[in-house]
């Protein structure tokens, strides 16, 4: 790094850059905004999602919300008017929503989302995707993940980032019994192997918030678990 982060944190809040952020009821979208609300890089943020947050703590009382019918999200295009940084955070499962349900969420609601978004204006679309996302792939999951990551970067945004994190490390609310095991099963092996197999939610957040504050050198950007890592950590070593 050629300035610290905290420079550029700083030269950033100067710009009074606007931001909205796409399934904040999620675990990383909650973690997401608890993160830009901390650091203030914002000088708006919006939350964009099918129903309205309960934010009882005053450091929210200034964030904005919009509730769509993605369903409809047309008839909803001026909820994604003016902001120039997207963070799209939506995304459900098989088991829960069935592989129909799961299609709408993490593709067409996604992709829908992202040609607003584009349409109004945001100039830098951040999207979590998933380790292994192909659309070639032979797996559902991660064939979806593929598909929309490609078909999004087709809108041509000035600056599209794709998040690849491998499984997240986190105390989910809602009861995933098979993600619960792997994460118990993955906590002993990230400390031998710290980038490769997990990345805590918390590391991924400040990687997203980290990255929006550094130069866009490529109009596309792919980071893989590994820098996810490297991005979240910056600045700690200076704390």
């Amino acid at each position: 790094m050629d300035k610290d982060i905290e420079v550029l944190r700083e030269d950033y809040r100067k710009m009074n850059k606007s931001c909205f952020i796409l399934g904040a009821s999620g675990e990383t979208g909650k973690e997401l905004l608890k993160e830009i609300v901390t650091s203030r890089l914002f000088s708006r943020v919006t939350l964009i999602g099918r129903r309205k947050l309960t934010l009882e703590d005053e450091a929210y009382k200034e964030v904005a919300q919009e509730v769509v019918d993605f369903e409809k999200l047309d008839e909803f295009s001026a909820a994604f008017q003016g902001h120039d940084v997207g963070f799209c955070c939506l995304g459900t499962t098989k088991a829960k929503a069935g592989q129909a349900g799961f299609i709408r969420v993490d593709h067409d609601y996604v992709l829908k989302s992202a040609e607003l978004a584009k349409a109004g204006g945001c100039s830098h679309f951040n999207l979590e995707s998933s380790k292994g996302a192909d659309k070639s792939s032979s797996f559902l999951y991660l064939k979806v993940k593929g598909e929309v990551e490609a078909e999004v970067q087709e809108l041509g945004f000035e600056r599209y980032t794709i998040f690849r994190p491998a499984v997240l490390l986190c105390d989910r609310q809602e009861s995933r019994p098979s993600e619960w095991f792997a994460r118990k099963m993955l906590v002993p092996v990230s400390y031998m192997f710290p980038t490769a197999y997990s990345v805590p939610i918390t590391t991924l957040v400040k990687a997203m918030v980290n990255n929006a504050v550094l130069p866009g050198d490529k109009k596309v950007e792919l980071l893989e678990n590994k820098a996810i890592h490297s991005l979240g950590k910056l600045g700690e070593a200076k704390k």
